[in-house]
């Protein structure tokens, strides 16, 4: 059954029995937003601001930091501080933060819990539902994954929406049209993401999806960060640990330079180390030659959605842009490079997704101003089993992956399979489901198995017949048959490795909810005070000096709880803030 979607909208003011909010769960910020008021709000968090990083951090005494305070700790904690965790969503690897650990459904939940905390403060209600954007590209364990976090999070994961899906629904691409195709990259902090929609009579096809889940803007950051080491870092003695201040705050100016040579044609990494300034210049022209390897990994998903839909990169009508990083120039030219036409970038890149989110949550509550079309989606990656295959000369090759529903394919969708024994008098036959591309399953992704019995017979003389059927929400069921009994057993793959079962979801949940989390009306503070910290340890001299004299009159009126005097100190610290760290980014 195909899903629905919705985004052309006017002005009315509407109630409804229960909010569904939509998030934008990225890599480097996250954003929420609701439907109200007959369009699309992005929900400011505790400090105004409608981008929270994406970061979380434990304080000393055990508090729980999310968002700017946690991300600006990464400097001057970086033991106790992380962030990217989105990267490794669906794996087992877990980050330890002081004396506690956590896996990434378990950090991305906490800042999903920010995220929802802000919600109901800006919506003066409880929200308990949601629309969560995932890359397209996600694989199954990663899916599942961040259903986790919003599990854990206190919300039900109503649709898991693709993030390139959502910023089609932003720019009203639904609307119906004439014959159209539309190419949506999303560039983001840590993923890069493409979708090829085929917009005709009112239906939304998504002809193809490609991705890397690990390439975004963080690897243009760590271009810079070689370039500073090959040059003077090393020979300054910083230390390339990621754990260390000086690589945490090399990585913080990286970043600002990545930022600033998107306009200016060079700039400067300035970083403290051993009570010393190390400083080095580089230019746009370097960073983008430095850069050539991964704008040819950009180049490839965009090549392979065009490939995979046997579409002609001339017959592409619109080009739109999403994620922070897509406003980087060399990005946009390649695009042009690519399609022979400028890109559409008219809404900001960084909330493109979460006002689609937005727009979905709204449909899912129904509201008559959205215009229903119907939307097909694919597969984004080959499902398939084991298998073997008998050569010329009598032996027999192992470990091979035999797809049975191909990436691309139109989902919901059905396919089916026979496939023989491979040895004289098999009574068993062990069916192993993989995703991915490679011809040999141990290079893919191993999602479950089951067994069905055979009769004894001499080999290649008994048939089982495999059938995958895999819906919109990504439910993968496999059915297999014995062609000569008529036995069948099914499987519904609801787990993987990596993926926490119900039980330990459980068992988390209740450990998050006896977490001391720092009070929301107490961030502007935490925030102020965590970025003083990271610019004492920055600079030197009389700059240093004025930070501290700032930071300490501020901590001061905290301690003494005068609402009036905390005020004043606060605003004389973004004072100095603001004359020291013009180029202070969220």
């Amino acid at each position: 059954m195909a899903d629905f979607i919705g985004s052309g909208y006017k002005t009315g003011l509407r109630r409804y029995e229960k909010m569904i909010v939509g998030v934008d769960l990225g890599t480097t910020n996250s954003l929420i937003g609701v439907w109200r008021d007959g369009r699309p709000i992005l929900v400011p968090n505790a400090l105004g601001e409608v981008l929270t990083p994406s970061a979380v951090s434990v304080a000393e005494d055990g508090a729980i930091l999310v968002g700017m305070a946690a991300r600006e700790r990464l400097s001057t904690h970086p033991t106790r501080a992380a962030t990217a965790f989105k990267r490794v969503m669906g794996t087992n690897r877990e980050f330890t933060l002081g004396a506690r650990t956590f896996r990434p459904e378990e950090l991305s939940a906490l800042v999903l819990r920010s995220l929802k905390s802000d919600a109901e403060a800006f919506l003066g209600e409880p929200i308990r539902e949601a629309v969560i954007t995932i890359p397209a590209y996600f694989n199954d364990a990663q899916r599942k994954a961040t259903r986790a976090a919003g599990e854990l999070a206190g919300l039900e994961v109503k649709r898991l929406l693709t993030e390139p899906t959502a910023a089609a629904l932003a720019y009203g691409l639904d609307q119906p049209a004439a014959d159209e195709m539309v190419l949506v990259t999303d560039l983001g902090g840590g993923t890069f993401d493409v979708s090829l929609l085929h917009m005709f009579e009112g239906i939304t096809e998504v002809r193809a999806t490609a991705g890397d889940t690990w390439l975004g803007g963080e690897d243009f950051v760590d271009v810079i960060v070689q370039a500073f080491m090959r040059a003077v870092g090393g020979n300054a003695g910083i230390p390339t640990t990621p754990g260390s201040i000086a690589q945490a705050s090399l990585r913080r100016q990286a970043e600002l330079a990545k930022r600033q040579l998107g306009e200016a044609d060079r700039t400067a990494l300035r970083v403290v180390h051993n009570e010393r300034t190390i400083e080095h210049e580089i230019t746009r022209v370097e960073f983008e030659a430095l850069s050539e390897p991964l704008l040819a990994r950009l180049r490839f998903p965009m090549e392979r959605a065009l490939r995979d839909a046997r579409v002609d990169p001339d017959r592409v009508t619109r080009v739109i842009l999403a994620g922070g990083a897509s406003r980087m120039p060399m990005f946009r030219r390649l695009i042009g490079r690519i399609f022979r036409r400028l890109p559409l970038q008219t809404i900001n890149p960084e909330e493109v997704v979460a006002q689609g989110a937005a727009i979905r949550a709204g449909m899912l509550m129904r509201d008559a101003d959205l215009i229903e079309r119907v939307m097909t989606d694919v597969a984004p990656f080959t499902l398939g089993i084991r298998t073997g295959r008998m050569l010329a000369d009598g032996n027999q090759v192992g470990n091979l992956f035999a797809p049975i529903i191909e990436r691309s394919t139109v989902i919901p969708a059905s396919r089916v399979k026979r496939f023989i024994t491979g040895r004289d008098n098999q009574t068993e036959i062990d069916v192993e489901i993989y995703q991915g591309e490679s011809q040999f399953v141990d290079d893919n992704i191993r999602l479950g198995g089951l067994a069905i019995t055979v009769p004894r017979a001499p080999q290649g003389e008994q048939e089982i017949e495999v059938r995958f059927t895999y819906d919109s929400s990504g439910l993968l069921e496999v059915e297999t048959a014995s062609i000569s009994t008529g036995v069948k057993r099914t499987l519904v793959i609801e787990g993987n490795p990596g993926v926490l079962s119900q039980a330990e979801v459980a068992a988390r949940l209740a450990a998050l909810d006896g977490l001391k989390i720092h009070p929301r009306d107490q961030a502007e503070n935490q925030g102020l005070l965590a970025r003083g910290k990271r610019l004492f340890e920055e600079r030197l001299g009389a700059e240093r000096g004025l930070i501290g004299d700032a930071l300490v009159f501020f901590v001061a009126s905290l301690d003494g709880q005068d609402a009036e005097r905390v005020r004043l100190a606060r605003k004389a610290l973004e004072a100095v803030f603001a004359r020291l760290d013009g180029d202070f980014f969220v």
